[in-house]
Order: C-alpha cells, then sequence, then structure tokens
C-alpha cells in the first residue's frame, strides 16, 4: 500500500519540478492529486485487486508531454502496457500497427485531432474501445465523440479511479464482445471440407454445381464418412442458407415417434400428447431438411414423405387440415437402399424422388492421402478448445496413422486425436501411435 502512495506521488512531484509554473497551471491542475484523491486511491486499492485490471496494451494519443508521461507512469505501476503518441497522426499510424486493448485520446491537438483520429481509428477496427479525455469538453462534444464510437468521455484534469474503472470496464465490454463473437463462430460457422484427395475434390465441385439449385439430393457413405458436413455445406452453398437447416436422425427416433416428429401432431391425438407440436417439416420452411439415416424409416413414414416431397403439404398427426411447406430434402443413408428396395424395407418411388443427385462420400481407407491433413487439422481445433499450445506429430508418427485400418472413418480419427492429445507428452511420436492406437502392433 505504502509503495504504491509513494510512487503516485513521487511521479506528480516530478512531473510538477519539470513543469513551468507560468506556462502550465492547467496542466499543473490536471496532475495534482488533493488529499481527497489519494485517499480514494487508498480505499480504491483495497477494494479492487491490481490483476483485475491487467491489460496487453494501451495507446495514449495526446500532444501534452507531461499529461502522456503521468498517465503512462501510473497505468504501468497498474500493470499495463503502455504505447505514447504526440498527436493525431502519430497515434493512427501506431493503432494500424499494434493490436491495443484501449486507447486513450485527447480531443485538441495538432495535425489530427481526437475526433477526426476517432473516426479513423473505428473505421480501421472497431472493436477497439477508445476513451475521449479533454480539458475542452462540453456535454456536445462529449456526445459528439460517443456518437462516432467513443467509449466513454473523461474531462481533464481526470479522476483516477474513474480512469481506472472506465479502464476496466472497456476491457471488459471488449471481452464479452470478443466471446459472444466466438460463440457465434462456433455455432454457426460450417467446418471446413479438409481434403485435397480427387474423390474429394470431386464432391467440393459437385456441391458448387448443385447447392444453388431446388433439386432433391441423397448423400451415401459409411457410418463417420462426413455425410452431415456435406449436407451442412449444400445448405451453406444454396438460397436457402437464410433460411433454417433442420436436420433429424431417423435412426434415433423410435417408429411410432417419428411421423410426429416429422409432421407434428395436434393436442390430444394420442396419450401423451399434452400440447400441440410443430413437426420438421413446418420448422424448415423455407430452408432446408436433412433427413439423416432415412434407411431406417418405417414404410408407413416413408409414404407420408413421399407425398409431402410430391403435393408440397404435410398433416399433422391427429389433425386434418393441410399445412403448405417450401423445404428442400437432403437425404443420407449408410445403407444399399436398392438392396433395401429388394428386400421390400424401402419404397422405390421414395428412392427416386429423393435421389436427384447422388452424392457418394468415400471412407477414409479409400482417401488415405488425406489423413495428414485432418491430422493437422484436428490438432489445431482440439488443442485451441483445451487452450493449449498445438502439439506436433513425428512424420513417422502420421505415417503409421496412414497405413491404420479406419473402420470408424474421420471420426473415429478424430477421437483418436484426441486420445493422443491427452496421452502424449509435448509432441506426438510413433512410440504414442503403437502404445495408445495399436497396442497389439
Amino acid at each position: 500500500m505504502t509503495v504504491y502512495l509513494k510512487t503516485d506521488c513521487a511521479v506528480l512531484n516530478r512531473v510538477s519540478s519539470r513543469t513551468n509554473v507560468r506556462r502550465n497551471k492547467s496542466l499543473i491542475a490536471a496532475i495534482q492529486l488533493s488529499t481527497q484523491q489519494l485517499s480514494q486511491i487508498i480505499l480504491f486499492r483495497f477494494t479492487l485487486q491490481p490483476q483485475q485490471f491487467y491489460m496487453n496494451q494501451i495507446l495514449i494519443v495526446d500532444d501534452e508531454k507531461a499529461i502522456r508521461k503521468t498517465l503512462t507512469e501510473i497505468l504501468s505501476f497498474e500493470g499495463y502496457k503502455i504505447d505514447e503518441a504526440a498527436d493525431g497522426e502519430e497515434g493512427l499510424r501506431s493503432f494500424k500497427d499494434k493490436t491495443y486493448d484501449v486507447v486513450l485520446c485527447d480531443i485538441k491537438m495538432p495535425k489530427l485531432d481526437g475526433l477526426e483520429f476517432l473516426q479513423k481509428a473505428t473505421e480501421h477496427n472497431p472493436d477497439v474501445p477508445v476513451i475521449m479525455i479533454s480539458g475542452h469538453g462540453n456535454i456536445e462534444t462529449a456526445v459528439e465523440a460517443v456518437k462516432k464510437g467513443a467509449y466513454d468521455f473523461i474531462q481533464k484534469p481526470p479522476d483516477l479511479n474513474r480512469l481506472l474503472i472506465t479502464i476496466r470496464n472497456a476491457k471488459e465490454r471488449n471481452n464479452l464482445v470478443s466471446e459472444a463473437k466466438s460463440l457465434k463462430r462456433k455455432v454457426s460457422k460450417v467446418e471446413e471440407m479438409i481434403g485435397e484427395s480427387d474423390a474429394m475434390q470431386k464432391i467440393k465441385n459437385t456441391i458448387e454445381k448443385v447447392a444453388p439449385t431446388e433439386a432433391r439430393i441423397l448423400i451415401t457413405g459409411d457410418n463417420g464418412v462426413g455425410k452431415e458436413l456435406v449436407a451442412r455445406w449444400l445448405h451453406e452453398k444454396s438460397s436457402r442458407v437464410s433460411g433454417q437447416l433442420v436436420e433429424v436422425n431417423c435412426a434415433a427416433i423410435p417408429s411410432e415417434l417419428i411421423e410426429s416428429e416429422l409432421f407434428g401432431h395436434e393436442k390430444g391425438s394420442f396419450t401423451s400428447a399434452i400440447k400441440q407440436r410443430i413437426g420438421k417439416f413446418e420448422q424448415a420452411n423455407g430452408g432446408t431438411l436433412f433427413l439423416d439415416e432415412i434407411g431406417d424409416m418405417s414404410l408407413s413414414a416413408q409414404a407420408k414423405v413421399l407425398r409431402a416431397l410430391q403435393e408440397g403439404r404435410v398433416t399433422r398427426v391427429g389433425g386434418d387440415k393441410e399445412i403448405s411447406v417450401d423445404v428442400r430434402v437432403i437425404a443420407a443413408t449408410n445403407k444399399d437402399l436398392l438392396k433395401e428396395v429388394e428386400e421390400k424395407k424401402f419404397r422405390l418411388d421414395l428412392y427416386h424422388r429423393l435421389g436427384v443427385i447422388l452424392i457418394h462420400v468415400p471412407s477414409l481407407n479409400e482417401r488415405r492421402e488425406d489423413v495428414s491433413l485432418l491430422i493437422n487439422k484436428f490438432l489445431t481445433d482440439i488443442c485451441n478448445d483445451y487452450g493449449i499450445a498445438k502439439k506436433i506429430m513425428a512424420d513417422d508418427a502420421v505415417k503409421l496413422l496412414e497405413q491404420y485400418n479406419w473402420t470408424g472413418n474421420v471420426r473415429e480419427l478424430r477421437n483418436v486425436v484426441e486420445r493422443l492429445i491427452i496421452l502424449s507428452g509435448k509432441s506426438i511420436t510413433k512410440e504414442d501411435i503403437k502404445n495408445y492406437v495399436m497396442p497389439k502392433m
């Protein structure tokens, strides 16, 4: 506590002794602390811990050197890293060259004033909060600064408690904005399709051609190859991207409930129907409906799906009203549907309705040249999720995984990479592969 108080007084005394009193009366008033302010700092330091203010980088833009020096020494003591700029142009160059957490900016400056700096800075990076500090301020100036994107406006001489709290709040707001953007990306972003093999290039080319159309698509392939990812990219590149992509796993829904899930039901239509339910077809209206594992759908549900595709209308279970729906259907299966047709387990007419475009996703064993690319992607993603530095996999370890029999395809590879990240050391070696992936070899 004593160290902080002595440091602040020493800073202010040094600034005062270097300053010509006659020419800088207003400056001295701006940087001198009253006894009341010092007591506020003492209380402030007890109530808020220093680490709450920690910030990587602050840019101070002010044409008065003494003000810059004072703020730099005080904020450096608080744990911040400070850059200084003597005018708006120098400040703007620094702002564009580095990434700052907060900017403190004067208004009246030569070359480029504070409001012009604010406008250009927010155009370059609107996410960095800019706090305006000025001794020439009034309500109109403050309003104009906020309208142009300033986080806050503080008059000189600044109250240090308010300044430190404002900096902390600006940083916390920025953190919340960054977290919100990150979460939004995680929720909405479609994962990249990794692969440079001929088979993957063919799939990507097909997606580019058919996604903008309204053609129905049937995706085939083994479990874990990435059929769902193909469906998401078809939706992402379609004209229906502003609508919903509604996914239904037909294999996970009991046969007696599949019709209610797809078409909805009216209240009281069966024992547990205590309220009306909107089906997936209605939810996907204007968007895309992805029917995964459609080969596991019951024959009665297949008949209703066929009717919905033919007429563009559905009827809820227990209801008699026909509801028009505008839905593009993408289906996927790991079964041979033509064989299912021969065994009377799948309707041939529904197969032809769904299979306007056929896309087959190859197994990982059929595109081993993509294994190393997938490993690198999973190493990056999983280490980021765990908040650790990316681990490196040795070349001989990668070669070993390229020869492995991937019965679970891409899904199995991701699980294996995650296991290796958890159990291995700083890097993943060939011995780790033998110990944790192929223990019987």
